[in-house]
C-alpha cells in the first residue's frame, strides 16, 4: 500500500496574489526516469515512438568552438523544466524547453549551451528533430566545480537579430559538494566548502545557480575568480539578461521511506509538496521502492535572480509574516528569529505599507559555519542564536524584500536591493542615530568611489536603471535613497515605496521604448513627484538613475560672513562641484549655542551660493553630512578664521541642537 500527503506551505500574506499551490499546473509531464533493480537507470518520454527512437551523436571537443559574441548574444526568454532528484544518488535529471532569443548584430548560426561540469547534455532537439553537436569542456569559475560543459547546437537555419527558437533539451549528472574553484587560487577546504555548499542530497538539497552551480542552461562568457571582478560582474550580465523571462518548473523527488521532504522552494517560492511514501513497508521493500514527492511552479517570471532550487527536511515555525524552517538542534533559536520579525515589522509598515506581499521563508543550513543566501523573500542561514541587534537588522533587510515581491513581480535590482539595504539603516538611525547610519553608508563608499568612472567620457559606468554589479544597485542604489528622502521628504518617499508597481514600470519602460520616446522618466519618478511637493526630479534621476555620470566631488571655495542688524550674521558660503554629477546638499552655519542648515543644489562642474542668517556670531561651515557620496571624503568643514577641513561622517562633530 502506499499512503499520500500533501504538504502546503504555511498560508500565504492575504495581500499577496494566488501561490502556486492553488493553481493546477499547465504544462505536460514530457519524461520520467526510473530505477530497475539491476541500478539500470531507464527514461520515459511523451514524444511519439517514431520521435524518441534513436538520439543524436555527441560529438566531444578537444577545445570550444563558439565564441564570445555568440554567447553574449543569446538571452533566455522561457523555461519550461521537468525536474526529477534522487536524493540518496545526489542525482539530477532534467528535461526542459528552453526559448532562445538573438539579441546580437548578426544572425547566429550555432547556439551555446552551458551546464555545470557535473552534468552531462544527453539530447538536443530543434524543430521537433534531433540534432548532433559538440561538447567541450570550458574553464569557468561560473560553477563550483571550476568548469561547465558547452554544447554548441547548429542550426539549419541562423537565426536572425531579434528572432527566438525553442530547444528541447535533456541532461543529467550528479551534484555533490564542490569548491574546486576555490581549492585552485588557495582557499583552505574547510571554508571553501562552506562557502560552495552546492549539493543534492536527502536531508537537503541547495542549487543556488549561476555563480555557484549551473544545473539549468545558460550562455555566459567564461570568467575565473582572481580575474578583478569579471566573475561578478559575469553574474550580474546573467540574472539582468534573464529578468522577464518566464518560468515553469514541474519537480519529482525520489526519497527513501521515512524520509520525506517536507519543504520545497522554487526560485525562492514555497511549492506545495505532494508526498506519497510506502506505509509500514519491510525492510526489502524500504530499499527497492523510493518515496515519491511533487511539487511545481507555474506561471512565474525571472527577476534579478538566478534560478534557484531548494529540497528539505525542516520542521516549520511561523512568525510575523515569517516562516522559519529549521533543523531539530537549533528549534531553541528559533523564537528569537520570531521575535526580530515581530520586532521591526511596524517599523517596516510605516515606510511600505500594512502587509509585505510575500512570506519570508528562512531555511535552515546544515552547518551553521555555511554562508547565507538569499533571493527574493527567502533567506537561507543558520537558524543560530544571536543578540536581539543582530537579527533585527538581518529581519529588516529581508523582510523587506518580502514587501516587494510577488511571484510575478519584483522590482529593478536597484530598488530591489537597494530599498532592502537602505531600510537596513534607516534601522540603524531608529536605534543609534543618523551620525550612526551614515557612518554605516561611508564603509562602503571608497569601494563605489573606487568602480565609479572619473568621468562620463572616460567610461559609461553602470546606470542604476541597469545595474550589474552589488556596489552599484546595492551601495549606490542605498544612497540614492536616502538623497532622495532629504530632497523629496520621508512621507512622499514612503509614498512611492508604497504605490510602486514593478509590472505596471516594466510595461511602461517597454511601451517607451517601442515608441521611441525617453524610457528613463521610470514609474517609480513619476509617483515621487506626484506625492510630494519636488514637481520634477529629472534633474535628479538623469545624473543619478538613468545614467552614471560618477559621483560628485564638492569643496567650499569660500565663506563670507557679515554682522547684520540686532546681533544677525548672514553667511554666505560658496561650494564648488568638479565631478560630473549634480548634488542637492545640507549647509550648515554652527554658532556657539546652535545651528542653521539649508539645502543647496550644486550642479556639476559648478558651483553654487548660499546664504544663511544666523542669530549670533558664526564660528564653522559644514557642507554635506555623509548622505550624498562624494570621490573624496564626504563631511566638509571649515572653521571661520581656520583653513578648511574634509572629513568623513564618524569624524564629523555632532550637531549642535
Amino acid at each position: 500500500m502506499a499512503q499520500t500527503t500533501t504538504l502546503s506551505p504555511p498560508a500565504p500574506n492575504p495581500a499577496s496574489q494566488p501561490t502556486q499551490q492553488n493553481q493546477q499546473p499547465k504544462g505536460q509531464v514530457i519524461f520520467s526516469r526510473s530505477t530497475d533493480e539491476n541500478g539500470q537507470v531507464s527514461t520515459q518520454s511523451s514524444l511519439p515512438a517514431a520521435q524518441s527512437a534513436a538520439k543524436p551523436a555527441i560529438q566531444p571537443a578537444a577545445e570550444p568552438s563558439a565564441q564570445d559574441a555568440e554567447r553574449q548574444a543569446v538571452t533566455f526568454t522561457d523555461f519550461d523544466m521537468d525536474v526529477h532528484l534522487r536524493g540518496a544518488e545526489r542525482h539530477l535529471a532534467v528535461r526542459a524547453l528552453v526559448t532562445v532569443r538573438n539579441d546580437g548584430k548578426t544572425p547566429l548560426a550555432r547556439i551555446p549551451l552551458q551546464l555545470s561540469s557535473s552534468l552531462n547534455w544527453e539530447r538536443i532537439r530543434v524543430n521537433g528533430r534531433d540534432v548532433t553537436f559538440p561538447v567541450a569542456t570550458l574553464n569557468s569559475d561560473a560553477d563550483h566545480t571550476g568548469q561547465l560543459h558547452e554544447a554548441a547546437v547548429p542550426l539549419t537555419q541562423p537565426l536572425a537579430p531579434g528572432q527566438s527558437l525553442q530547444l528541447d533539451v535533456t541532461y543529467s549528472g550528479a551534484i555533490a559538494p564542490s569548491a574546486q574553484r576555490l581549492l585552485v587560487i588557495g582557499t583552505p577546504a574547510d571554508v571553501a566548502l562552506h562557502s560552495d555548499w552546492d549539493q543534492i542530497a536527502v536531508p537537503f538539497t541547495g542549487l543556488r545557480g549561476f555563480g555557484n552551480v549551473v544545473w539549468y542552461p545558460v550562455s555566459s562568457v567564461p570568467v575565473i575568480l582572481g580575474d578583478g571582478a569579471r566573475l561578478f560582474d559575469e553574474i550580474g550580465e546573467q540574472k539582468l539578461g534573464m529578468a522577464g523571462a518566464h518560468f515553469r518548473l514541474r519537480l519529482t523527488v525520489e526519497f527513501p521511506h521515512g524520509q520525506a521532504p517536507t519543504v520545497a522552494l522554487i526560485n525562492g517560492h514555497p511549492a506545495a509538496l505532494t508526498v506519497t511514501d510506502a506505509a509500514d513497508p519491510g525492510q526489502d521493500q524500504a530499499q527497492e521502492i523510493p518515496g515519491v514527492a511533487t511539487a511545481s511552479l507555474d506561471g512565474a517570471v525571472l527577476g534579478f535572480e538566478a534560478p534557484s532550487l531548494f529540497v528539505a527536511i525542516r520542521k516549520p515555525h511561523s512568525g510575523a509574516n515569517t516562516t522559519v524552517w529549521a533543523l531539530p538542534e537549533d528549534e531553541a533559536a528559533v523564537p528569537a528569529w520570531t521575535a526580530a520579525a515581530t520586532a521591526v515589522t511596524p517599523f517596516l509598515q510605516g515606510w511600505l505599507g500594512q502587509q509585505p506581499r510575500s512570506q519570508l521563508t528562512l531555511l535552515d543550513l546544515p552547518d551553521p559555519q555555511d554562508a547565507p543566501f538569499e533571493t527574493g523573500a527567502m533567506l537561507v542561514t543558520a537558524i543560530r542564536p544571536a543578540n536581539p541587534e543582530q537579527l533585527d537588522g538581518i529581519l529588516a533587510h529581508a523582510l523587506t524584500h518580502a514587501f516587494l515581491h510577488t511571484l510575478t513581480r519584483s522590482p529593478p535590482a536597484w530598488l530591489d536591493e537597494g530599498v532592502a539595504h537602505f531600510m537596513g539603516t534607516l534601522w540603524v538611525e531608529k536605534q543609534r542615530g543618523r551620525d550612526q547610519a551614515l557612518g554605516a553608508l561611508e564603509a562602503s563608499r571608497p569601494a563605489l568611489a573606487l568602480a565609479e568612472p572619473e568621468s562620463p567620457g572616460e567610461s559609461s559606468g553602470q546606470p542604476l536603471a541597469a545595474a550589474i554589479s552589488p556596489v552599484y544597485y546595492r551601495t549606490k542604489a542605498a544612497y540614492v535613497l536616502w538623497m532622495l528622502r532629504d530632497v523629496a521628504g520621508d512621507s512622499t518617499l514612503s509614498a512611492a515605496l508604497r504605490t510602486y508597481d514593478p509590472a505596471a514600470d516594466r510595461s511602461s519602460q517597454d511601451a517607451s521604448r517601442s515608441a521611441n520616446v525617453n524610457a528613463g522618466r521610470s514609474a517609480f519618478e513619476k509617483l515621487l513627484e506626484r506625492a510630494g511637493e519636488r514637481p520634477d526630479l529629472g534633474w535628479f534621476f538623469a545624473d543619478w538613475v538613468d545614467a552614471d555620470k560618477g559621483l560628485p566631488d564638492l569643496s567650499i571655495e569660500s565663506v563670507f560672513p557679515n554682522p547684520a542688524s540686532a546681533g544677525n550674521w548672514l553667511v554666505a558660503v560658496n561650494v564648488a562641484n568638479s565631478g560630473y554629477a549634480s548634488a542637492e546638499v545640507p549647509v550648515t552655519v554652527r554658532n556657539d549655542s546652535s545651528s542653521v542648515t539649508q539645502r543647496l543644489l550644486v550642479p556639476a562642474r559648478g558651483s553654487a551660493v548660499q546664504r544663511i542668517l544666523i542669530q549670533g556670531k558664526p564660528i564653522e561651515v559644514q557642507v554635506n553630512d555623509g548622505a550624498v557620496p562624494e570621490t573624496q571624503a564626504t563631511v566638509h568643514i571649515t572653521k571661520l578664521g581656520e583653513p578648511a577641513t574634509d572629513m568623513p561622517p564618524a569624524e564629523a562633530p555632532a550637531k549642535q541642537p
